[in-house]
């Protein structure tokens, strides 16, 4: 299994970023990634060519950065809120997700946000208001604020009334022999 080293040109999320050496299988870089341009044989020449491939690199960089600034600052001051169906003992049917604030947020501001990205523990299966860490960029994190209510709000205790229900059979039948 011989490998060969290769400068990338473009950013490979399973390799590296543009202008960096590294080695790989002789064959993945022959057959894949040299024949569609994504990078080139290490060879002097192409070691001169590393610097216009690093002041690439850093402005890519630096734009996702100033991104995912710009995207943090707007999901700070953004407060969304779910409504999640409940019972009437007050327990929740279904839950808020990930996804479900993935698409909420594309809703609100038109930004894709991959799921993967929030910091969910577990769904939010109760009312109240929440705090999502959201980390758009190794350097930048923003925290969403989210409002969850009942649907079926239950009453408050006070307000609760106690209905009477029948007995049943047994009482009913002694309720109506004792009438005759």
């Amino acid at each position: 299994m011989s490998h060969t080293e290769i400068i990338l040109t473009t950013h490979i999320p399973s390799l590296g970023a543009e202008a960096d050496v590294v080695k790989v299988r002789r064959g993945y870089a022959r057959n894949f990634l040299i024949p569609r341009g994504m990078a080139h044989e290490v060879t002097p020449a192409s070691l001169r060519m590393t610097n216009s491939l690093k002041a690439r690199r850093a402005e890519r960089e630096a734009k996702e950065l100033n991104e995912a600034n710009d995207l943090g600052r707007r999901l700070g001051k953004l407060k969304l809120a779910f409504v999640l169906e409940t019972g009437e003992a007050g327990k929740a049917f279904g839950s808020v997700t990930a996804k479900d604030i993935a698409e909420r947020v594309h809703s609100e501001t038109g930004h894709d946000l991959d799921r993967h990205r929030i910091s969910l523990e577990r769904p939010i299966k109760e009312t109240g208001e929440f705090q999502v860490e959201v980390r758009l960029h190794p350097e930048v994190h923003a925290t969403l604020k989210l409002t969850v209510t009942a649907k079926n709000a239950k009453p408050a205790d006070g307000e609760e009334e106690i209905e009477e229900k029948p007995k049943g059979r047994r009482s009913a039948k002694k309720e109506t022999s004792e009438e005759a």
